[in-house]
């Protein structure tokens, strides 16, 4: 398991190192799901913070590995994918202890949807890019996705940074309301510490039961959504022009 888990003042702090900059991929999947095994057995009753390396929480999923994938034109390995990636997300999502996202740089695209699948995101003081950019690079954003988007960002600013795809600024990103506090890189820890301590280890399953039920309405749309919409996410990633918008992205990545 690349994951580490840190014990700090009674939280399970999990520094995400799958690669240099969270890029999420086939591995980054595995990573997850292994520490959140090892949470559940091993620190299951402790809140969770989650945080990258460097000036990057996670840059999103990697191109390289899911163009592969969405350009094979075979839908139904599209569709396991998008099956694997969500279980990712909701994984995190569903967690019955406190969540914090200590966001230490940049988190675009399913790496911002990694952190608003926490209770609470701290964001670090410092130059970063954060937003939700898969619309304009030819993805189809997935009906559980965006499920979770409006839950953490209210309806109005998940539609807006959905449709729009737009990168925005830390001062930007908090006016949108993305981070529930802004800090200094060196209080960033301390302060996801502080959010993540908000109830005693005696209420842990007042918070679980009270989680639960403020999800309940976003899980009964996820499981009727995923059924009913995701099942058109192949054919939308095969759509011509999707291919051109992400072997356009593509060859930017790649410097062709």
């Amino acid at each position: 398991m690349a994951w580490q888990i840190e014990v700090m003042e009674g939280c399970a702090v999990v520094r995400m190192n799958t690669n240099k900059v969270n890029v999420q991929n086939d591995t980054f999947f595995k990573d997850l799901h292994d520490v959140f095994d090892q949470l559940e057995t091993e620190f299951s009753e402790l809140p969770v913070i989650l945080t990258g390396q460097g000036n990057a929480f996670s840059a999103g999923i990697d191109f390289k590995y899911s163009f592969d994938v969405f350009g094979s034109q075979n839908k139904e390995r599209i569709r396991q994918w998008y099956a694997e990636y969500r279980a990712t997300n909701l994984r995190i999502f569903q967690y019955p202890r406190p969540t914090v996202a200590a966001i230490n740089g940049h988190a675009i695209a399913g790496g911002l949807i990694t952190a608003l699948d926490c209770d609470f995101r701290i964001a670090a003081r410092k130059e970063a890019k954060f937003g939700l950019n898969e619309v304009p690079i030819g993805i189809p954003m997935p009906a559980a996705y965006v499920e979770i988007i409006k839950y953490a960002l209210g309806d109005q600013v998940g539609a807006l940074t959905t449709l729009k795809g737009e990168l925005y600024s830390l001062e930007q990103a908090e006016k949108l309301g993305f981070f529930h506090e802004v800090v200094e890189d060196s209080q960033l820890l301390a302060t996801a510490i502080a959010y993540a301590r908000c109830i005693t280890p005696d209420c842990n399953v007042a918070y679980a039961m009270s989680k639960k039920a403020l999800q309940d309405s976003v899980m009964q749309q996820i499981d009727l959504r995923t059924t009913l919409l995701d099942q058109e996410l192949p054919t939308g990633m095969s759509d011509e022009g999707n291919r051109r918008a992400q072997d356009k992205r593509r060859r930017e990545i790649m410097g062709e």
